[in-house]
């Protein structure tokens, strides 16, 4: 007979595996839901791996956003020094201007907490998208976890300048307990039904 094998829990382990599949579970819900878009720069953007992909789901998400209601926060990262965001995003979003910040984590901001807590309705859960992955959304999505937010990141649209740090980045902020998606993902998520009026108005730009 095979002796019987015991296995003692680590503490915490079990307990952390549980809650974070809990969370994942959860149902995005439009009306829960902030989208924050960070530090997509006119002087940032040249050198990121796969910039393009990063850009066409940041105009997904944020053209799902004004769809569906839901609040978008832009923020710049010394705007002085590294330039606006890039004409093709702010484009979508002429009545956001840009939160200005010097602190990498967008949480930093006074003026960015500030508007995010009067954000109407009551918003639980952050969307993240934009620039860079190991940086500041990872540092944004880190804080946003502290202050007791759900924390979504759409994984393919959030780039850094090399694909190791994109990769580690994402590690983390798994780890720290944000929910990994993509752009499709959390889109689909919330559209909910091919019935839906907000569906039919999207469905042009997934095909493309």
């Amino acid at each position: 007979m095979m002796p019987t094998e015991t296995f003692t829990a680590i503490p915490g382990v079990v307990s952390a595996d549980t809650e974070y599949a809990e969370m994942a579970r959860r149902p995005l819900a439009p009306e829960q839901c902030a989208l924050i878009v960070v530090d997509v720069q006119e002087k940032l953007l040249p050198p990121i791996w796969e910039k393009e992909r990063l850009v066409r789901n940041v105009q997904l998400l944020i053209r799902l956003a004004g769809i569906l209601k839901i609040p978008a926060l832009v923020t710049t990262q010394y705007a002085k020094g590294l330039g606006g965001t890039v004409p093709e995003v702010a484009s979508m979003l002429p009545d956001n201007s840009a939160i200005d910040k010097q602190m990498f984590s967008c949480f930093g901001s006074d003026v960015f907490c500030s508007v995010l807590k009067r954000l109407p309705g009551k918003r639980t859960t952050v969307l993240l998208c934009g620039m860079e992955t190991h940086i500041c959304v990872m540092q944004t999505a880190l804080a946003a976890l502290r202050d007791g937010y759900l924390v979504h990141v759409a994984s393919d649209a959030v780039s850094s300048r090399t694909e190791l740090n994109w990769r580690t980045g994402l590690e983390r902020m798994r780890s720290a307990g944000a929910i990994l998606s993509s752009a499709e993902m959390m889109i689909y998520e919330l559209l909910r039904s091919s019935a839906a009026p907000a569906f039919r108005e999207m469905l042009p730009y997934l095909r493309g």
